[in-house]
């Protein structure tokens, strides 16, 4: 069954369905690009990788668990989580005094993004594109350092820039000027113009077109983000891991909630 949303699911991020998602995108807009890229340019997948130390339990981290992972039933995308207290008697005498603290675990973190080379008169970056992960908006952690400062150097001139953000969750990345009204947004930073272009995004309407920049003198390519995340949730089934009844943190607006029960009232109930 298709997602209720014809815009940005906002349940992917709050079943803990994002990273899937995150990395079954790139490779969708790399394919989609491929597909009406001039001959030439090429489009590559990079990755960043690091290891980092966090509180056990924080939201979106990866516990080096495999790249793909077969799993039924609803629910089964949620990590299982220890019971908090002692399970037995011994356990519970061994406790009794006992301060408790919460650990520091080391996690892995691999976030993909893509870069637009011209290999035609001379190889170079053209353009580079980023799917926000989790990490990327939790100020002052490795994941926001590593990222903010390729950031800076894209929006200081390095090359093309693209930035996609479709998480409710964390905190912006720093603008001179206020963001524009809305949950999501779509940033495009061209080499040459101090300015960036911004569309905001929404949940209950249709994602805006991607606007992708190439070198002079080839025009930009304009890219449709819609079906490709419409695809994403169909093929990977994530009707079956959500519960769209649960409350959502943060809260839908009051709008987008009245919206949302409306189409839920034509939807079975075990959907």
């Amino acid at each position: 069954m298709p997602s209720p949303f014809p815009g940005m699911d906002p349940f992917i991020e709050a079943c803990h369905l994002f990273e899937d998602f995150h990395h079954d995108l790139i490779f969708e807009i790399k394919g989609a690009i491929s597909a009406v890229l001039p001959e030439r340019y090429v489009v590559r997948a990079g990755e960043r990788s690091y290891v980092a130390l966090v509180e056990d339990d924080e939201p979106g981290q990866r516990h080096f668990v495999p790249d793909v992972a077969v799993t039924s039933g609803r629910g089964s995308a949620r990590r299982s989580r220890k019971p908090k207290g002692p399970t037995t008697a011994a356990e519970g005498q061994a406790a009794a005094g006992a301060v408790l603290m919460r650990p520091l675990i080391k996690a892995e973190y691999r976030e993909p993004f893509l870069e637009i080379s011209q290999t035609d008169p001379d190889r170079k970056l053209v353009t580079g594109i980023e799917v926000l992960s989790p990490s990327n908006k939790r100020p002052n952690t490795k994941g926001w350092r590593l990222y903010y400062r390729k950031r800076l150097a894209y929006l200081g001139g390095y090359a093309n820039f693209v930035e996609i953000d479709l998480l409710r969750g964390g905190r912006r990345m720093p603008m001179y000027s206020p963001w524009p009204d809305g949950p999501y947004y779509l940033l495009t930073k061209y080499k040459a113009r101090r300015l960036c272009h911004v569309w905001p995004a929404h949940s209950i309407a249709p994602l805006p077109p991607l606007t992708v920049p190439l070198a002079p003198p080839d025009p930009d390519i304009s890219l449709d983000l819609q079906p490709l995340v419409d695809a994403i949730y169909a093929r990977s089934r994530y009707d079956r891991d959500i519960d769209y009844r649960r409350p959502l943190t943060p809260p839908l607006t009051p709008a987008e909630q009245a919206w949302l029960d409306d189409r839920l009232r034509d939807r079975p109930a075990n959907a």
